[in-house]
């Protein structure tokens, strides 16, 4: 089962109003985060790392264009194993 880009895009079009901030969250593992950091250079970062130090949360803010920006970072988070978007 795959994904439905156009149904989520269309969400984001009638929940926004371009251009407008938005807000991505991810859990990934602390020795991967760091590929995640490269893909989310240029936006306001918040880490906070589990209790143990094994996972990182990562929210990430940035002023975007339109749905389409949007849809590009989790197109690219996607093959990323042990990354988990919220």
């Amino acid at each position: 089962m795959s994904f439905d880009w156009d149904k989520f895009r269309a969400l984001l079009d009638e929940s926004y109003q371009w251009p407008d901030y938005y807000e991505f969250k991810f859990i990934v593992k602390d020795a991967d985060k760091q590929v995640v950091l490269d893909i989310l250079a240029g936006y306001q970062i918040v880490e906070h790392p589990s209790k143990k130090g094994t996972y990182v949360s990562i929210s990430a803010r940035k002023l975007m264009k339109s749905s389409d920006e949007i849809v590009d970072i989790y197109v690219k988070m996607a093959p990323l194993k042990g990354v988990m978007s919220l």
